[in-house]
């Protein structure tokens, strides 16, 4: 399994190039792109390829790929982008009955063949809404998957356990459309407010180990390590790899 790093988790941070060089410096070798490092895509290729990085993952939001496909193809043959993600759906958009998330799985599936026309790999990344049941008891999650066949899925588990879900059994569940996976952890009751309960890895209550070795088992392709609002960004990336490596090693 490949490991990398949500570049969204360092966005308060004021200099990418420095950042980036810290990341290499600390063993990683992927990161993950998010929308506004999109701007300027020549220039930040130039900054991974500087701190010998690759960019093999990337958010970018639904509507995006809806309006102007080619300039999402181009940043992300730019930047060197295989496997992009849809990220998100704003609250408003939300369907509110199973018949809503099924069209929703359809829109996904469309664009997702124009996506793979390209020559590119497209998927959905969770947040905690899809986990919510509906009032006839179906989850939204379980609908873009059963109507969507073919779209890849990138496991937030952290978001799923959030939602008051259990993700070791949708991970056993989805093994096979599982192609990544969000790695973060939730901070115990009462500590992290001000970084709205979020942990680094290992720092946290969600048992890692076990659901590392259910994403081996799944054969997971890619993981990313993620933290929504970390204080302090550097810190997040260095705790981080080592809570993997610990992890790692105590699972071989």
């Amino acid at each position: 399994m490949g490991l990398s790093f949500q570049l969204y988790s360092a966005r308060a941070f004021p200099d990418l190039a420095e950042f980036l060089s810290l990341l290499g410096e600390l063993g990683y070798d992927q990161v993950e792109g998010f929308g506004g490092l999109y701007e300027d895509p020549k220039a930040t290729r130039a900054a991974l390829d500087q701190a010998g990085l690759r960019m093999t993952s990337g958010h970018v939001l639904l509507p995006e790929f809806e309006s102007d496909l080619n300039r999402v193809v181009d940043l992300a043959e730019t930047l060197g982008i295989g496997q992009l993600y849809a990220p998100y759906l704003d609250e408003a958009e939300r369907p509110a009955d199973r018949a809503g998330w099924a069209r929703f799985a359809e829109r996904l599936a469309m664009i997702g063949q124009r996506v793979h026309d390209r020559g590119l790999r497209f998927g959905w990344h969770n947040h905690d809404f899809e986990f919510a049941p509906l009032a006839d008891g179906s989850v939204p999650m379980q609908v873009i998957l059963d109507e969507a066949p073919d779209l890849e899925w990138q496991a937030d588990l952290a978001w799923i356990h959030r939602a008051g879900a259990d993700p070791l059994a949708w991970i056993e569940a989805h093994a096979l459309r599982i192609t990544g996976a969000h790695v973060k952890d939730i901070a115990a009751p009462g500590e992290a407010v001000d970084e709205d309960g979020w942990a680094d890895l290992g720092q946290g209550v969600m048992d890692w180990a076990t659901l590392l070795g259910a994403l081996r088992a799944a054969q997971v392709e890619l993981l990313v390590l993620e933290h929504d609002n970390p204080s302090d960004p550097e810190r997040f990336a260095r705790r981080s790899i080592a809570g993997f490596e610990a992890l790692a090693e105590g699972a071989a």
